[in-house]
This record gives C-alpha cells, sequence and structure tokens, in this order.
C-alpha cells in the first residue's frame, strides 16, 4: 500500500537544503543526458585527421575529412532522415563499455570507392542495386576495419576501451539489438573527395552504453603524457633525421584492356607518354615536380617545386 506523502517546505531554501534534481532519462525528449560531449568532439577531431591516412593510400588522390556537430537523436529518427536508401551498417564492440557502436556508411559512397578503388572515375550504379556485392562487401569490411583502428586511437587519451569490428549488417533498419525509441550519439564525418562533393560517414553510440562515462564526455581531454625531455626531444629528431624514406617518380602509368595484357609476350611494346614535369612521391605522398635529364652520366630528376602540404584542420 503506497502512502502519501507529508506535505514538504515548497523549496530548497524554505527547507534549509538544496532540492534534489533527477536527471532526465535516456528515452526523454529533454536535453542531451549525457552533457555536451566535449572530449567526444576533441576525438571526433583526431579521428577525422586520422582518417585521411586510411582514404588517400586506399584511393590515391587527396581527400578532406572533416567532424560534424555532435547530435543525440532517436535511432528510429536517425533511420527516418539518414538511411533512405540502400546503406550498411557494421557493429562495433566498445569493450568494457556495455553495447554496441555502429558504423554506417551509404551504399552509394560504398559503390563509388570501390571504382575508385580500382581505377575508375568514381561512377555509382543507377539505379542502385537492392543488395551490396561480394565486391562491396569486402570494401565495407576493409572500410570498418581501418575505422575502428583510428577511432581506438582517437579514444587512446579519453578512456581505455577495446573497440572490436563485429558483424555487418546490409539493411541497418533490421537491426535487433536497439530500439527505435532509444537515443544515439551521432558523431558525422564528412569525406570530400577530390572536387566531388562531401559524403557522409556516421559512427552511432547507444547513449546507454556511455553513460558510465557521462562525466568524462562533457570535460576536456587531459593528456596522459609527462612533461617533455629536453634531451629525449633532441634525441628523438636526430633519429628522425635519420630515417631514410623510399622516393621514386612514375614516368607514366599507362592503361591497357584486359584482353590485350593477357596476349602479351616478349617483344611486345607498350606506347607511353608523358608530360614535361613528372611527380616525385616520397612513401607513396607526391612531394614534388620536376623534370626528367641526367646528371654526372646517370639519369635523374631536377626538382621544379615542391607540392604544398595540406592543412590538417581542413
Amino acid at each position: 500500500m503506497v502512502k502519501a506523502a507529508s506535505p514538504a517546505p515548497a523549496h530548497g531554501a524554505a527547507s534549509g537544503r538544496a532540492t534534489a534534481q533527477h536527471a532526465p532519462g535516456l528515452g526523454s525528449a529533454s536535453a542531451n543526458p549525457l552533457g555536451d560531449l566535449q572530449a567526444l568532439a576533441q576525438v571526433n577531431q583526431h579521428v577525422a585527421r586520422a582518417l585521411r591516412t586510411l582514404f588517400e593510400p586506399m584511393l590515391r588522390q587527396p581527400v578532406k575529412v572533416a567532424a560534424e556537430p555532435i547530435t543525440v537523436q532517436r535511432f528510429d529518427e536517425y533511420l527516418s532522415t539518414s538511411c533512405t536508401g540502400l546503406a550498411s551498417a557494421t557493429l562495433i564492440g566498445m569493450a568494457p563499455l556495455s553495447g554496441q557502436a555502429m558504423l554506417v556508411l551509404d551504399g552509394g559512397f560504398t559503390f563509388r570507392l570501390v571504382d575508385l578503388y580500382f581505377g575508375g572515375p568514381g561512377l555509382v550504379p543507377n539505379p542502385l542495386p537492392a543488395e551490396f556485392t561480394p565486391t562491396a562487401e569486402a570494401m565495407i569490411g576493409r572500410l570498418a576495419k581501418g575505422i575502428t583502428e583510428r577511432l581506438a586511437g582517437g579514444w587512446a587519451e579519453l578512456a581505455e576501451i577495446e573497440f572490436q569490428v563485429g558483424r555487418t549488417e546490409t539493411n541497418p533498419h533490421m537491426l535487433s539489438h536497439i530500439d527505435g525509441e532509444d537515443r544515439v550519439v551521432r558523431s558525422r564525418f564528412l569525406l570530400t573527395i577530390g572536387e566531388g562533393r562531401p559524403v557522409p560517414i556516421d559512427l552511432l553510440y547507444h547513449a546507454a552504453s556511455l553513460k558510465p562515462i557521462a562525466g568524462i564526455l562533457s570535460s576536456k581531454v587531459q593528456s596522459r603524457r609527462q612533461a617533455e625531455d629536453p634531451s629525449w626531444t633532441n634525441n628523438l629528431m636526430r633519429a628522425a633525421m635519420n630515417v631514410k624514406l623510399p622516393v621514386r617518380s612514375v614516368l607514366a602509368e599507362p592503361t591497357i584492356p584486359l584482353a590485350q595484357l593477357m596476349s602479351l609476350k616478349p617483344g611486345d611494346i607498350i606506347p607511353i607518354s608523358f608530360g614535361p614535369e613528372i611527380p616525385l612521391l616520397v612513401s607513396g605522398n607526391r612531394f614534388a615536380r620536376g623534370a626528367v635529364g641526367a646528371s654526372n652520366g646517370r639519369a635523374a630528376i631536377r626538382v621544379h617545386r615542391i607540392e604544398p602540404l595540406e592543412d590538417e584542420s581542413n
């Protein structure tokens, strides 16, 4: 039997102590129960920079990655606004936290990456197929592994969490481990390839899974590193300056049909052409441009200009 509560003073000022305030529930429509997520925003900036090291070697062209402001919304609302067509959702374990994060990739974006990866211009099937091809699924797996590795690096200064790639669902609407009314924290990264339009890469965290570390997520990231030792820094700099990096140049990259490639035999000639300047690559990244010539009886490249480095914040 429930007894009626006895009358109480109206406010804390009358009773001599502050009135207790309950935090909003995770399922309520109130403001974000996890706070301002300032630390998670810093993690996303780190991850955005790291994602360039995943996509640029894969696509062999410059990309830009930017982290959008974090949003918290119902899962069914996210699906209705962001997953209206073919998409994939890869589950990512977050031990010791409960629940799983989700990596959501747009289907058209996935097919575009496949075409670019194999040397194409980035064509997308029109109309999109109803499901992913085996090649597209392999691309999703490769992206999930690379993104998860960089996600772990971004979280390293914040909390000790072991991210582990799980299964991939080719229809996010069919996910059974999360209900539509559950709230998710969306971290969106906008990837721009060359001069193309930005495309989203979404990471969704179940809000309930992040609740145990809500206090950490709403504070600035404090580095765990100790104060730098000047002598150690100098020794590291000298050692870094002695690291040998592979430098190469590509005169030409001709393309030929597969049938011609399969029929090649000794003595066949493949014509090539190249302009007055060729790229100079350091560890696979374009560093400079120059012209082919000779020096001391050996083939050489005269450097004409150093390629500008992109601003890491872009």
